[in-house]
């Protein structure tokens, strides 16, 4: 079981990218919300210039905002400073877009697009649909320096329902998850995956086929409880956001919660929201995205919703647990903090987890 770090994408904050790498995690995905945060692929190459081992990629490249040749090109740029420690992350755009007041892409438009990706992403040609035509498209000048396709470059898809999970099972080469720390929701998602590899006629080899899922941890100290304004603090962020893709659910698609721990807010936090204009409340549902909670939102960080959110637990129950995910298929889980506590969080986690996992594992 490895252990990442989910980068909320700033320039100037390639420190937290180091830190990471001298604690041991394996992975930085840089997320990819163009109206939050800087611009993804400028702060990788930043990044991968300044680190030599932990792997560098997207978690996850928005694929409605970029047409399938300029995100391999992108990643293919990033490989060429970092061979052989790139990876692709592409999902629909859920929050990306819906900052925009837009909708995710629909699952046929993204399997469209991951079929136009994935021979991309190894340099080869493939027939791209682009402004109403389709035409043959290919990096031209691959052998010249500019890009580095010899290193393969992994398609891990994001998949949050069962279309989108098929689809990583028809085209990708591993799957981005953001599921609870439930082992058995995280065996679920494997039957849709494979389905959807059957359907393409490929074999999925759970043990070939890496999983990732997003989530954070808090180690309690001695007599701590969930309840308590440290871990509110470690881990509100995470968690409130959870209540905002709840919220677009709803918003978007009429699903009401099942979550018991969202249902026991609801009514109070959509009467808040109904307060904001129509046409701009799509600015204001994100506000704060995994970085902080908003002051007006403090309420509804409750112990439930922490509870079914993150993974917070003494280290033994951290460790028991993360391995209970890898029993189930997981194979990584990258860890998005909040802002302003993320040296801590990570240092925490580098210092007493990961080292712990190692031992267990051995």
């Amino acid at each position: 079981m490895e252990l990442g770090v989910c980068v909320a994408s700033k320039i100037d904050d390639l420190d937290y990218v180091v830190e990471a790498e001298r604690l041991g995690f394996a992975s930085a995905w840089f997320a990819d919300s163009q109206m939050i945060w800087s611009d993804v692929y400028a702060t990788m190459a930043l990044a991968a210039d300044r680190t030599s081992t932990i792997r560098i990629g997207t978690g996850v490249s928005v694929a409605a905002t970029r047409p399938a040749p300029v995100t391999a090109a992108s990643m293919a740029t990033i490989n060429r400073i970092a061979p052989g420690r790139t990876f692709c992350g592409i999902g629909t755009g859920n929050t990306a877009m819906r900052i925009m007041g837009h909708k995710p892409m629909t699952i046929a438009q993204f399997d469209q697009y991951l079929s136009e990706l994935r021979p991309l992403l190894r340099g080869d040609e493939a027939m791209v649909e682009w402004r109403s035509r389709t035409s043959p498209v290919r990096h031209i000048m691959p052998d010249d320096g500019f890009v580095n396709f010899e290193d393969p470059i992994p398609m891990y898809v994001s998949g949050f329902g069962p279309k989108s999970l098929a689809l990583a099972g028809k085209h990708g080469d591993g799957l981005v998850l953001s599921v609870p720390p439930d082992p058995a929701l995280a065996e679920r998602v494997w039957g849709s995956v494979e389905r959807g590899a059957a359907e393409a006629d490929r074999v999925i080899d759970r043990a070939a086929f890496p999983a990732t899922t997003l989530n954070t941890i808090v180690v309690l100290e001695s007599g701590e409880t969930v309840g308590s304004a440290r871990v509110r603090d470690l881990c509100g962020a995470f968690a409130i956001a959870s209540l905002h893709y709840s919220y677009d659910q709803w918003r978007n698609f009429g699903r009401v919660p099942a979550n018991p721990a969202v249902a026991e807010v609801w009514d109070d936090y959509t009467a808040m929201l109904d307060k904001v204009p129509e046409d701009r409340r799509h600015q204001r549902v994100h506000a704060g995205h995994n970085c902080w909670v908003l002051p007006e939102e403090e309420r509804f960080v409750t112990p439930a919703l922490i509870e079914s959110s993150c993974l917070v637990g003494t280290e033994d129950q951290i460790i028991e647990r993360l391995l209970g995910l890898k029993a189930a298929g997981i194979d990584q889980m990258m860890l998005l903090p909040p802002f302003d506590p993320r040296f801590e969080i990570i240092r925490t986690v580098g210092e007493r987890i990961i080292p712990a996992l190692g031992e267990a594992a051995a």
